[in-house]
């Protein structure tokens, strides 16, 4: 045995060629760019959220706001830390999905991959959604065509990222830094007013605080945890996206995760920080980082400036789910619970197959949403809290496995982090039970079992194919070519040429059919025939119905069952056009014989195309 080895192959197995295609990966600060959207542009409405659930409780209860942010922050620290961990131990990507798999069971591993890839696609459709919102409510006019808006944003996202993720976080840098250089100008311009520059924005807007509520109860304060919690979405991202990231990828993407929690909490905080300072209240038809940029800046440039790149960046947070999806599809194709072809990438370093599965199914969302964000959000954000719950466990099993330097910490501070996502999984699920988080709990499961279904199939076929065995020696069996024919012409010499140099044996086929016109046609062809005589036997094939596909593959399971031992194949001519409109004239005779052998028998098919 020989085996021929070139230079360019020789490199170790499961490592890349150097500097092949890494031209076309992340960098700490591109990946942030890329990974990070959905994350950073939370801010726009986590905050809120967790106002709007204590302002049942009146101004006492806006005074637990920042508590309750400080409590946020306290859970963004430990999911930063432990998916730092997670990037180090999974290099290959996939976030709570890889952790489950190797500690928790094929099962769980199931589930935490379902739950992703509904919050992915879910992110997609809110995010477009409330750019767009943003857009609309500073043009009113444009708001009976927002479904077509977010179409086009959509598709927009979609035709970056098929250029590369690299070249889509190179598109939304600049974006990026002018939304956090605006919040974070805008937080510590107001942290030296005594009280706010302006109320212009929140003037004349009803307030939606409660009159006479002095409590604050402990479901109330769980409930705007978990609702502020909205705010850590996308954190596990750059964790599902490690193969992505240049090398050293592990070192990039946890400095990526760190700057991105940095960032994260510091806006977080600091926005608290003003809602307390300004005594700000929630108003119908008016975001808190509104009312916040107005009380800090004043109604002025530096205001519209915040709330043009807030409506950028959200429409533009899309891009996390294009930039984690297609990794995670790919390891859960690779595994067998998807089709093959998520597993493929195309040049640029792109998974192409995955960034379109993604639109459509993100397209398919906002039309039956109408493009109101409302609509969406209250599916938003259960399938994300369930798989942080799945990935800290898993690592909780990971250092008590590993029992490595500092275990013991590790595993109480990813412990912690499971008893605190698990709570806000199950509030934020009870809680917007009703308003249509029942969809993602009728959704998981059923998602679960499709991944399972391709798994079983996918099995079948490896059984049936020897998978993983040592096949029989090959050997050689007498070759029969069957070559279905219907006139005399070049393209019928070069099928006879090609199936003669194939087979041991040759025979052309025609069907025949009772029609006074066939008849005729077919003596005419016979009778040419013999005046060509090509050395290769006519055979007519008798047909009571007007088919072709039929009588030729029954004729092929005839043959097939009285010699056995010979290998048949049927070699079916067709011509290829010169231009690619020219196949509308062609009458696809080729497809549908095919269609029938390949449905109806064993035999080899060889479709011999003759280019004009």
């Amino acid at each position: 045995m020989s085996v021929v080895t070139t230079e360019q192959d020789a490199v170790p197995v499961g490592e890349e060629p150097p500097d092949r295609g890494e031209r076309h990966r992340l960098t700490a600060v591109t990946g942030l760019a890329a990974l990070s959207l959905d994350a950073m542009a939370s801010v726009a409405y986590g905050p809120e959220a967790i106002v709007l659930v204590l302002a049942a409780a009146g101004a006492h209860g806006l005074g637990f706001t920042m508590p309750v942010t400080l409590a946020i922050a306290g859970l963004l620290a430990v999911l930063v830390a432990s998916y730092r961990q997670v990037i180090a131990a999974f290099p290959d990507g996939g976030g709570s999905y890889a952790v489950a798999r190797t500690h928790l069971g094929v099962r769980t591993s199931l589930v935490a991959a379902a739950s992703l890839v509904l919050d992915y696609v879910l992110n997609v459709a809110v995010a477009v959604t409330a750019g767009v919102a943003a857009l609309t409510s500073a043009f009113p006019a444009l708001y009976d065509d927002r479904l077509w808006l977010c179409l086009a944003v959509l598709a927009l996202v979609t035709g970056v990222n098929l250029r590369g993720i690299v070249e889509s976080a190179k598109a939304f840098i600049v974006p990026t830094v002018v939304f956090v250089g605006s919040v974070f100008a805008l937080i510590v311009v107001g942290l030296f007013r005594s009280h706010p520059a302006s109320t212009a924005t929140a003037a004349g807007h009803a307030s939606v605080l409660a009159d006479n509520a002095t409590t604050v109860g402990a479901l109330l304060l769980l409930k705007a945890f978990a609702s502020g919690c909205a705010a850590l979405t996308g954190v596990e991202a750059i964790a599902n996206a490690v193969p992505s990231f240049r090398v050293p990828r592990v070192k990039r993407a946890q400095r990526a995760e760190v700057a991105l929690g940095a960032v994260l909490g510091a806006m977080l905080i600091g926005l608290s920080v003003l809602i307390g300072r300004f005594h700000l209240q929630p108003v119908e038809g008016v975001t808190v980082l509104a009312q916040l940029a107005d009380a800090s800046l004043g109604h002025n440039w530096a205001f519209y400036v915040i709330q043009f790149a807030t409506m950028i960046l959200l429409a533009l947070s899309a891009n996390t789910s294009f930039g984690g999806l297609p990794v995670l599809l790919k390891l859960l194709a690779r595994d067998n619970y998807l089709p093959h072809v998520f597993a493929l990438k195309a040049d640029r370093q792109v998974h192409r197959h995955g960034v379109l599965a993604l639109a459509l199914v993100s397209a398919a969302l906002l039309v039956f949403s109408g493009g109101d964000t409302n609509t969406l959000v209250p599916l938003f954000a259960i399938g994300v809290f369930v798989g942080f719950t799945i990935a800290q466990v898993g690592m909780v099993r990971h250092w008590r496995l590993e029992r490595g330097r500092g275990w013991r910490g590790k595993t109480l501070l990813n412990g912690c982090g499971a008893v605190l996502t698990g709570v806000a999984a199950v509030v934020v699920t009870a809680s917007k039970f009703t308003e249509g988080a029942w969809l993602i709990v009728v959704a998981l499961p059923l998602l679960v079992a499709a991944f399972e279904t391709v798994h079983r199939a996918y099995g079948r076929i490896g059984e049936r194919l020897g998978l993983g065995r040592v096949p029989e020696v090959p050997h050689r069996e007498r070759s029969l070519v069957i070559v279905p024919v219907s006139s005399l012409s070049r393209l019928t010499s070069e099928a006879l040429t090609a199936a003669a140099s194939l087979g041991d044996e040759v025979r052309a086929v025609t069907v025949c059919h009772p029609d006074q016109e066939d008849r005729a046609e077919l003596h005419a062809l016979e009778r040419a025939w013999d005046r060509w005589d090509p050395g290769v036997p006519l055979v007519r094939l008798p047909s009571e119905r007007r088919t072709l596909g039929r009588p030729i593959a029954a004729y092929v399971r005839e043959t097939a069952a009285g010699e056995p031992g010979t290998r048949v194949t049927v070699l079916i001519p067709e011509a290829e056009p010169e231009r690619l409109w020219q196949r509308l004239l062609q009458n696809q005779r080729g497809a549908l014989v095919a269609h029938a052998v390949r449905r109806e028998t064993d035999a080899v098919i060889c479709r011999l195309r003759f280019r004009l």
